[in-house]
Parts: structure tokens; C-alpha cells; sequence
């Protein structure tokens, strides 16, 4: 069968996409901006008819879809469309996201108590607003674009805004984020001031800054692309799409990604179950670990009392990105654990920043709440979780200089180890190289 004739049959399953509650199941159409269950108000989520896909969607398939560079397929995203939504290729608004490298390090490998060549680490601060939110901000916005939404919405602490602020601007919609004052790197504050979204600063948090805009969108018709947005979440599993592929297959022992809102380890879940019923993977899963800041980890408390008894805490944390209190998608996030016997750990600002030196200066760099990543993982193998010969996936979140507040504060400081403070002298020929001990 030719790839044109493949298209054909798959595009012809696009009507059996349903979008449908977690909860009671009520299903809603595609075509509707919804983000909560109209019947009880619990999340939804994209479902697709993998058993009829099973005998189409293969590694063959994928091949050819790699060698048509053109749009849509050269998207890291778009590529796996009927994998993500059912969206035309005329609404689509893609700026060619994903298509991020894997990185190996044995520098990194030893720092975090891995073998040589047993960690890998998919940055997507390669993406092009530097974050992994453009894998879903894609689909979010061209959802937004399809339905014909004249405004798209976000809460944010840094890098939603920025990605919907990006993307809203490639097509022309208006974006309206909500941010927490004082709460955002400037970093991601200025990408949004500058991509033209109107930005509303509130007094709060970034939870209370959700409710907000939820409320907005209710009252005023006004699309959001949050992570309860159940097509964002489609998009972000192909970072599992594409890391797994990248590595010819072969599943690795762990997926360690740092844990705010959930919307990532919610939507790993689902792509490696995905991938296991279409047969891309065996039976047996890689274990995903959500990784949280200590100041923000209220998702790692419920995971210590086997998930009972949820309770919101008043977020902080050097990571921006992670500094969330009351994560949305909570009961998709649960569920992925439970598919891959996942588990939840914390680390503390100054374990993230220390490892954070360490991937910055290993010629890699991310943002706080990647390091995040490389914190737990180094935690995690120093317990015996995970064992010195594993096979991990890293989830880098966010460039470097999604937060350079943070960079010159550590670095300023010559107590904090791995600082590299700048040096003062005269602007002499001497005093320069009895310095540099030249």
C-alpha cells in the first residue's frame, strides 16, 4: 500500500476520534472548545481508535512519513497526526516543533550515578519557543484555529505564556495570559510581551491565576489552552513518540520528568499505552518518575499516602515551571503511574541547582525545573530506586535562558558549588594574566 493510499484509509478513521470524560464517560465532539466534562465537570481526554489503526500506523509508515520533509510531516508533532487530532491541515499553526535531540553524557551519566550510556536526555528547550509547551501549544492553538475561536487563553507560570503567546501570533489570534506577579522569569515574561499577548498580573499564585482565567473563558467565550485542555496533552506525548523512536525502540528501564501541573507525566502515560496497544513497544512499560520541587510537591505527598487524601500546598520553589500547588490534571497523572508502576520524588532547590551547574556546564544547560530532572534521577539511583545500570529517558523541560535570574544569583555566590563568578581587574595587560595564572 503506497503512503498516499495509508493516508487515505487512516484519515477515514478521524470520525472515530472521540473526546470523552475520564469520569462518567460522556463524550463530546471534536469540534467544541471544551475543558471539563459537560455532564460532571471532570477532565477529558482524546481517544483514538487504535485497534483499526494497529495495521496502519507501524514503523513502516513512520519511515515514510520521515522522508516527506514538507508540512505538515516535517513537524515533530504533525507527523503523528492521526495520533493527535483530527484537525485539517489548513487550521493547523506549526512552527516544524519537536524534532529535538537526545542527548548522551558521560559526565552526566557518572554525576548521577548511571552507567556509561544509560542516560539519555531529550531536550526540548530546543523547541521554538524553547519548551516543551510548543508540542502542545500546537495543537491547542490550531484546535482554537479549526473551532474558530477569536481569543486563546492561558494561566502561566513562564513558558505556557510564551509558547500561546507565539503561536497565537503565527495565526493572528489574540492571546490573552494570566500570570502570577512577580512569580515569572523574566526570561518567559519577556517572550510573551514581545509575541503581543495581552498580559494580565494578579496577585496569587499560578493556581489562583487558573481559576481566574477558567473563569474568564466560562463568562466571555474565550478559548484556553491550558493543560486541562484535552487536546494540549496529544500533543506533548509525542515527546515519547519521538525519544522512543530515536532509540530504534528499544524502551528504556525509566522516563524521569520534573512534575507541576502533571500534564506531561499524564500525557507519557498515555502515548506508552498507546504505543504498546499499535505495537511500537512489548508488553512490559518503561516506569515513569515525576519528579517535584520540595516547596512544591503536593503530588509526591499523595503518592507517599497511597493516593488518598489530596491536599493543595501554597507553592514555592526556584523553578518556575514547576511551581504549582494544585495540579489540574491529577487523576490522568495517578493513572499513568498506576499504567507504568511509576513512582514520585522531591528535591530541594539546592539539589536542583547544584545539578543544574552540572548540565549547564556539561554544554547541554536547561532551565531550573530541568535540572529537576537530573536532581531526582541522581536521588533516585543514590536510594537503589533505580539501579546504576538502567536504562533512563531525562525530560529537559526549558532552555537555558528560560531563567537567567536564577543563572547570575547562583553564580554570584562562591559558596554555592559549581559557581563561576566573573572576575574584576584592572584593565591591564598584567593584572589580566596573573588572573587567568598566565
Amino acid at each position: 500500500m503506497s503512503i498516499a493510499e495509508d493516508d487515505v484509509k487512516v484519515a477515514a478513521l478521524d470520525n472515530e476520534v472521540k473526546v470523552v470524560c475520564i469520569a462518567c464517560g460522556r463524550e463530546h465532539p471534536p469540534k467544541e472548545a471544551n475543558d471539563a466534562c459537560l455532564n460532571c465537570g471532570s477532565l477529558l481526554e482524546v481517544r483514538h481508535p487504535l485497534e483499526a489503526l494497529r495495521g496502519t500506523i507501524n514503523r513502516d509508515w513512520l519511515e515514510k512519513r520521515r522522508q516527506e520533509r514538507k508540512f505538515p510531516n516535517g513537524s515533530g508533532v504533525w507527523r503523528w497526526r492521526e495520533l493527535v487530532a483530527p484537525i485539517p491541515d489548513e487550521a493547523l499553526v506549526s512552527r516544524n516543533e519537536g524534532n529535538t535531540n537526545l542527548y548522551e553524557d558521560g559526565r552526566l551519566a557518572k554525576y548521577v550515578g548511571l552507567a556509561s550510556g544509560a542516560l539519555w536526555l531529550k531536550h526540548e528547550g530546543e523547541n521554538p519557543t524553547g519548551s516543551f509547551k510548543d508540542r502542545g501549544m500546537t495543537v491547542g492553538v490550531s484546535h482554537a484555529n479549526w473551532v474558530g475561536a477569536k481569543y486563546v487563553a492561558c494561566a502561566s507560570s513562564g513558558n505556557t505564556s510564551s509558547s500561546l503567546a507565539g503561536y497565537a501570533a503565527r495565526v493572528g489570534l489574540q492571546a490573552l495570559t494570566f500570570v502570577p506577579a512577580g512569580k515569572v522569569a523574566l526570561g518567559k515574561l519577556s517572550q510573551t510581551f514581545a509575541y503581543g499577548a495581552k498580559t494580565i498580573q494578579i496577585d496569587g499564585s499560578f493556581d489562583l491565576a487558573l481559576d481566574l482565567v477558567r473563569a474568564v473563558s466560562k463568562a466571555a467565550g474565550v478559548y484556553l489552552v491550558n493543560s486541562i485542555n484535552p487536546f494540549r496533552l496529544e500533543g506533548q506525548k509525542t515527546i515519547i513518540f519521538e525519544a522512543l523512536d530515536q532509540l530504534d525502540w528499544q524502551t528504556p528501564d525509566w522516563i524521569v520528568v520534573p512534575g507541576g501541573n502533571l500534564g506531561n507525566t499524564s500525557a507519557f502515560g498515555k502515548a506508552l499505552y498507546e504505543l504498546r496497544e499499535l505495537g511500537f513497544i512489548g508488553p512490559k512499560l518503561p516506569r515513569i518518575a515525576t519528579i517535584q520541587a520540595e516547596g512544591s510537591a503536593p503530588f509526591y505527598d499523595y503518592f507517599r499516602k497511597g493516593f488518598k487524601d489530596f491536599q493543595a500546598v501554597p507553592p514555592e520553589t526556584i523553578a518556575t515551571a514547576i511551581r504549582i500547588g494544585n495540579p489540574v490534571n491529577l487523576p490522568k497523572a495517578q493513572r499513568a503511574l498506576e499504567w507504568t508502576d511509576g513512582i514520585v520524588e522531591s528535591v530541594t532547590d539546592t539539589e536542583i541547582m547544584e545539578a543544574k551547574s552540572q548540565l549547564d556546564r556539561s554544554g547541554i544547560g536547561g532551565e531550573p525545573a530541568a535540572a529537576a530532572t537530573l536532581a531526582g534521577i541522581r536521588k533516585l539511583t543514590a536510594a537503589g530506586v533505580i539501579q546504576p545500570g538502567a536504562g533512563v529517558i531525562g525530560i529537559l523541560t526549558g532552555h537555558i535562558l528560560k531563567d537567567s535570574d536564577s543563572i547570575i544569583e547562583y553564580h554570584s555566590n562562591p559558596n554555592n558549588p559549581g559557581a563561576n563568578a566573573p572576575i574584576k581587574v584592572k584593565a591591564t595587560l598584567e593584572d589580566v594574566l596573573k588572573v587567568l595564572g598566565l
